[in-house]
Order: structure tokens, then sequence, then C-alpha cells
């Protein structure tokens, strides 16, 4: 990273010191390209901190797995039920896990979007302890419109879980710790938006506002990964 932006920086001082109107013409394709080496080289990075966390990304006991717990490919999802872009992405994530049999897909709760998501959070994962999370899950992703605490209780009642169980069961500790261990790991790996997407060892999204979630091709990434 410090290579790539020396670069930049370079770039920059020279422009700076040839005048307002080499700045004015300076190549835009070239700046481009800078920029989207800085943010290559960024990715490079964070699939080699992906590597380094692999143990803990793959195999943490106390996150949830959809899809099949044994799959040859994993894809990682660091979330939160507030995200639109996460949201937009769910119908194809639900699609890959039904039609591909070997998809490890693992659920990281990341709830960076305010005190419901924290909420919303809490209540997902305690609703492991009544074996509602899948469900419990999929109603939130569905949900449209502003998400709120009542909202959240609704649809845990819809998918038929004890709410009173439900809210002792977020009070736990091991609930708010799975959150903290999340909120670490994600930091670890430079992911500070959601949706942050991992597929095989490779960070696809949340790295910045420049990787889009929208633009991921799913069964592509994953028979990528499978390749290797």
């Amino acid at each position: 990273m410090k290579n790539a932006a020396k670069w930049l920086g370079v770039f920059a001082v020279a422009i700076a010191l040839a005048g307002p109107a080499a700045a004015q013409s300076a190549d835009a394709e070239t700046v481009k390209a800078l920029n989207q080496a800085l943010l290559a080289y960024q990715e490079r990075a964070a699939d080699a901190a992906v590597a380094n966390k692999a143990a803990i990304l793959l195999n943490d006991p106390n996150t949830p797995v959809l899809g099949n717990p044994s799959g040859d490919v994993a894809v990682i999802e660091f979330f939160d039920y507030q995200c639109s872009y996460c949201k937009a992405i769910e119908p194809k994530l639900e699609k890959l896990v039904k039609d591909d049999g070997k998809v490890k897909f693992i659920i990281k709760e990341f709830p960076i979007l305010g005190p419901v998501s924290v909420v919303a959070s809490k209540a997902a994962l305690a609703s492991v302890k009544q074996g509602k999370y899948a469900a419990y899950h999929r109603a939130m992703m569905a949900y449209r419109g502003q998400l709120k605490e009542e909202n959240v209780f609704a649809m845990a009642q819809d998918v038929g879980l004890d709410i009173a169980r439900l809210k002792k069961d977020m009070d736990a500790p091991e609930v708010t710790t799975q959150i903290i261990d999340n909120m670490n790991l994600a930091r670890s790996l430079k992911i500070s938006l959601t949706p942050g997407m991992i597929v095989g060892s490779h960070i696809y999204s949340g790295l910045s506002g420049m990787t889009e979630s929208g633009k991921i091709d799913f069964e592509k990434a994953v028979a990528t990964a499978r390749a290797k």
C-alpha cells in the first residue's frame, strides 16, 4: 500500500510542479489507472489478511451458516439488516445457495448502521437458540422500509419465535461477544462498509465505495474459487 500511495503522490507532485495548465490537461485515464492500481493493491492486501484469518472466518462455531456446512467454497457476508445494498443482493445469494449444493454461506452479523441494527443482530443471534435463525434472517432481509424495533419483534413473532425468551437470550454475554468479534474481524480485514463479501479467499466488496456489491457475479466468483 505504501508503494501504491507513493506512486500516486509522485504523480500528484509532478502535476503540481508543471503548473495549472498542465494540471488541467492531465490525462484522466492515467489518474483512473492509478486509482484502479491503488484499489487492486488494497484488495490484494485484504486477500492476504483473509488467508491469515481463515480459521476464524471458516470455523467459528458461533457464526450461523446457511447452505452446506461442509461445502467446498465459502461465501462470507458481513452485513447489516438496515443495509439496502445487502438486501438488494440477497435474492442472488439465496439463489446461489439453492442452486449450488456445495456452497457454505457464512453469515457475519455486522450492525454498523445504528442502534436498531444492533437490536436486529442481537435478536437474530438469539434466535439460534430456538432454531429459527434462517427463517428470521430471511424475513428481516426481505423487509423493506425503515426498520424499527417493533418491526424486529413483529417479524420474530411471525416466524414463530417465543418473544419473551428471545429478549432474554438477546442479553446473553455470548451474543454481544459475537458482534464485537465480528466488528474486530471486519476491522482486521479493512472491511468498513456493508455488504462485505468474501468468496473463497477473495474480498469482492466492503473495502470502499468503489467496490460495488451489485456487480458481483456470484456463480462466476464461486467457480473461480473452486478452480484454485
